[in-house]
């Protein structure tokens, strides 16, 4: 009974609007009261659900997006994409999708991409004649890359809770991000080839290199990451560092975007998101361990298994449970209460862990970009002054696509494990 009750509230206080980690906290509060347990637990989970060394690389990298954004390294990314892509049928919706993969592949948060990138391309295509609703459509959909390409927060929060090694998992994020940007791209052009959407004149190979010059060093960043990852150099937490320093000395000495009264706020609006972060993880962890205690996972694997235990049958069941939860909650809080029990079931069906890792995450990605609880849908309907419902229907086509890859990143193993075990071995 305690149990309805808890998910009853929590569902109640997202349906008025309460913020998730408060819903989280207070139907977890609620629990407990009826059952007498002592609030003592209350800081003993939220410190156990922090205390985890590679959770400190989420201020890191939340500061290395906003250092980028304020540094002009974003812009530059967008212009050098644009220069690339732009003189293609709908090549400002190609270099959107462009930029955010490159983007993604130093902040490592959907929502920052799509705020960033968002901010950019969506005032810039409507002025060149794209719909605004494609516009932000495009923009909220390849948002949904950068957790997928390496660095990833969410995948962070995954790492932590199954004691996989976060490099393999970024590693085995990298070919199925770039088959998603792919396939974006794929689906931008044969929309714009139908819409009759504008091209750009083909910029001169001279401009081209001086675009690709300036934005060397923002592509520098990618490589000086993953490289240092993968090299065994430094961990993903003091990645997060590197790429903070790296983006700040870039920002204020190259591209001169930064300057040092900037930085009090700059630094202020990341403690405000990570504090923000860090407390949903705490308070998603106390949730978590009530429903541990109740053996709600083991229930959960149990009803998953008991309609069929067919590996085919049972991946198709994660997704579609994923993909649901992703609708509604936010990616970590939704990781932390479901993953470890659907890791269970995956492993039992002869999953990798890691493989179920990149699976799961795509999914919750994929979830931003739907309603009603699609975080990146606000954001772009936001920047392009649009109702939610109208950005929802231009991005339909983008969501078939990300379907698609998602159906063979989850049915062919070999996408998310080649490289991880090209690279590091078994």
């Amino acid at each position: 009974m305690e149990v309805i009750i808890l998910f009853s509230a929590f569902l109640v206080l997202l349906l008025i609007g309460m913020p998730i980690a408060f819903s989280l906290g207070i139907a977890s509060l609620g629990y407990l009261l009826l059952e007498g347990i002592s609030l003592t637990v209350v800081p003993q989970r939220l410190y156990a659900g922090i205390d985890t060394f590679v959770l400190l690389c989420i201020p890191g990298f939340v500061l290395a997006g906003n250092l980028m954004n304020v540094g002009n390294i974003t812009e530059n990314i967008v212009r050098f994409s644009n220069a690339l892509l732009g003189h293609i049928r709908g090549g400002l919706g190609l270099a959107n999708v462009g930029g955010s993969m490159i983007f993604g592949g130093i902040s490592g948060t959907a929502v920052a991409d799509s705020a960033s990138i968002g901010s950019v391309m969506i005032p810039g295509m409507a002025r060149s004649g794209y719909d605004k609703p494609f516009a932000a459509a495009v923009t909220a959909a390849s948002s949904t890359v950068g957790p997928i390409i390496p660095p990833s927060v969410p995948m962070i929060i995954a790492g932590s809770l199954s004691g996989v090694s976060v490099g393999r998992m970024f590693l085995a994020g990298a070919v199925p991000g770039l088959l998603l940007g792919l396939a974006m791209m794929v689906t931008v052009y044969i929309l714009a080839v139908r819409r009759g959407y504008p091209k750009e004149a083909r910029v001169p190979f001279l401009q081209l290199l001086r675009e690709a010059r300036t934005a060397f060093w923002a592509l520098l960043m990618t490589a000086i990451i993953l490289y240092g990852i993968i090299g065994g150099f430094f961990t993903p937490t003091e990645a997060s560092i590197v790429a903070s320093l790296y983006a700040l000395v870039v920002g204020m000495y190259v591209y001169k975007g930064l300057s040092w009264r900037k930085l009090p706020a700059i630094l202020t609006d990341t403690v405000f998101t990570s504090a923000a972060l860090l407390l949903m993880v705490g308070l998603a962890n106390l949730f978590g361990w009530i429903l541990t205690s109740e053996q709600i996972p083991q229930m959960i694997a149990g009803l998953i298994l008991t309609i069929s235990e067919n590996p085919l049958v049972v991946i198709l069941i994660l997704n579609l449970i994923l993909l649901f939860v992703g609708a509604f909650m936010e990616t970590i809080a939704a990781l932390i209460i479901l993953f470890p029990a659907l890791l269970g079931v995956a492993t039992g069906v002869g999953m990798d862990p890691v493989h179920f890792a990149v699976m799961a995450v795509l999914n919750l990605m994929i979830g931003l970009t739907t309603p009603p609880v699609g975080v990146c849908l606000f954001v772009v309907s936001g920047i392009g002054k649009l109702p939610m419902l109208t950005v929802a229907r231009a991005i339909l086509p983008f969501l078939v696509c990300n379907l698609a890859v998602l159906l063979l990143v989850s049915y062919v193993p070999a996408v998310s494990l080649w490289l991880p075990t090209l690279l590091l071995g078994e």
